[in-house]
């Protein structure tokens, strides 16, 4: 990381999209201003500047991080480097994993319908909820 400077500032919609949490910076700063966003407990905007040790909490598709800033990086590079931005608090990653455990866990246990009924299901169907002809 090159561009990488503990005594930095940079935006927060910047710092978001350069730590792999949002894909565009555009989608960073609607989830801001949507408030699920906030930067050391407080709702901010956008262009707020973060630091090291500022604290970050994202709320984004149920999930939640609360993450402690690192570092500074103006520019977006790999997962693995982007990662070296920040640490995670210890708490929201096992809230996060046992809600994407549950979530999988669903997700199984759902029956694929198959599509439409067949003609014998559509025939059981209607008996059982008492529709169309009898079987006479």
């Amino acid at each position: 990381m090159k561009d990488a400077d503990s005594t930095q500032e940079l935006r927060l919609d910047k710092w978001l999209w350069a730590a792999r949490f949002f894909k565009t910076r555009q989608l960073a700063i609607e989830a801001i201003n949507g408030g699920k966003v906030h930067l050391d407990g407080q709702r901010v905007k956008p262009s707020r500047s973060v630091r090291p040790g500022s604290q970050v909490e994202i709320h984004k598709v149920g999930l939640s991080w609360t993450v402690e800033v690192l570092a500074i990086d103006k520019q977006r590079r790999s997962a693995s480097e982007a990662a070296k931005l920040y640490v995670e608090d210890e708490k929201s990653r096992l809230k996060r994993e046992e809600l994407v455990r549950e979530r999988r866990d669903l997700a199984l246990g759902q029956q694929d319908s198959g599509g439409r009924p067949s003609k014998r299901d559509r025939r059981m169907i209607r008996r059982f909820t008492g529709r169309g002809e009898s079987d006479a």
